[in-house]
């Protein structure tokens, strides 16, 4: 693709990325084929090649509109049309680049400033989280139907492993997952200790900045990168295998620290570290003698949502599903398991009419099979997915700890 950006904007280490994405894309349209918002609008402007072309005009100095915000928030990110893409163009990080770009150019309408700052004020933070989901299910018979569903049901947590081995792995708390389902990392901890792993969570370590960066707000993203470096640093000179992230959407974003900390002379090489580390518990389990944990899965019929931040952001397709199918799983058939669920971090609450048609179109597909549960790997998924769900939704690791049930 020929571009046309201005000097001024060759200038900055943004805009020299941008023409390098850009000129990759040659406009082949593959990409339509597997977007979530095309195959339900319709709408070229809400393929990943019209985004391109509604940022590229923008880059080269057309003002944007409305239409251009619409269309761009409406991208859900996840990065399928980058696993179908020939070229290999980097879509997300251009993407990344043009909200920023249009931020700055057209700022949004108040109401949804104050919506997104007030996201942000609340989710990244589970001392704030907490008790406001605490008072939500406390009166959930007078809320709306609506939010209502939304609230995840409480978890009953096992008890964390006290067991000191000579392997150790730090654990990513994170934000959302450690009030909504505190379940995944107390079972991944049970499930690694019976391995001889020890699973540790740094305290002073917290959200991992994807929301913040994904709202362009780019300095409170990589504060928190930055906090995280620092909370995992002495753990990781100590010799810490690696860093466990059990959320996969916290996880892709963890993964790419080294790339975002780039220009950070006193974070670089530490960020370039923390993306080394960062793992997938399917990436460790399948490294490990599984055998040795004594599951059987008994054929259980299992429906298996493979969540975008691990198929194509963290390319890591089949993993989870060749691990339970070893633990005697019967894994459902699923039809387009490579479309996103409609979670996407904050989308479904952006985007609820969006996000409210795709989770439909999944819990269809995945329940199409009946299996007796639904699993994943990642909180916002499990979150949305069980607000209509039949099945118990519950995160795969749950299915190696031979007490969950």
């Amino acid at each position: 693709m020929q571009t046309r950006l201005p000097e001024t904007l060759l200038a900055t280490a943004a805009g020299q990325e941008a023409d390098r994405i850009l000129r990759s894309c040659v406009h082949c349209g593959f990409c339509t084929a597997t977007c979530p918002t095309y195959q339900l609008l319709g709408d070229e402007l809400d393929s990943p090649r019209g985004r391109i072309y509604l940022i590229k005009q923008m880059l080269e100095g057309n003002e944007p509109g409305s239409h251009t915000r619409l269309h761009l928030d409406r991208c859900l990110t996840c990065r399928a049309c980058e696993t179908t893409c020939p070229s290999g163009v980097n879509y997300h990080r251009l993407l990344d680049i043009g909200r920023e770009e249009l931020d700055r150019r057209l700022p949004r309408p108040a109401a949804e400033r104050l919506l997104q700052r007030a996201l942000r004020l609340v989710l990244p933070y589970p001392r704030r989280f907490r008790p406001l989901l605490g008072l939500g299910r406390g009166f959930a018979r007078l809320l709306p139907s609506g939010l209502r569903h939304k609230l995840p049901p409480a978890q009953a947590v096992p008890a964390w492993p006290t067991v000191t081995h000579s392997r150790r792995m730090l654990a990513l708390a994170g934000c959302v997952q450690s009030v909504a389902t505190p379940a995944t990392n107390a079972v991944t901890a049970r499930v690694l200790d019976r391995l001889g792993i020890q699973l540790i969570e740094a305290p002073a370590a917290g959200c991992c900045g994807a929301m913040s960066h994904h709202f362009a707000a780019a300095d409170e993203a990589r504060a928190m990168m930055r906090r995280n470096i620092d909370a995992w640093w002495a753990d990781i000179e100590q010799g810490a295998e690696a860093i466990l992230v059990t959320a996969s959407g916290c996880g892709v974003f963890v993964k790419e620290y080294g790339k975002l900390l780039a220009d950070d002379p006193a974070y670089a090489e530490k960020a370039v570290r923390v993306s080394e580390l960062a793992k997938d518990p399917a990436e460790v389990l399948q490294q490990e003698d599984i055998g040795a944990l004594d599951i059987d899965g008994g054929g259980r019929r299992v429906a298996y949502h493979p969540p975008c931040t691990l198929q194509h952001g963290q390319q890591l397709p089949e993993i989870v599903e060749g691990i339970l199918t070893r633990l005697g799983y019967q894994l459902t058939p699923v039809a387009d398991k490579h479309l996103c669920c409609g979670s996407a971090g904050t989308y479904s609450i952006t985007q609820p009419e969006l996000a409210a048609r795709l989770r439909d179109n999944k819990l269809a597909a995945l329940g199409a099979g009946r299996p007796e549960l639904i699993a994943t790997a990642n909180v916002g998924c499990q979150l949305h997915l069980q607000t209509e769900s039949e099945q118990p939704v519950r995160h795969w690791i749950e299915l190696l700890d031979a007490d969950a049930g």
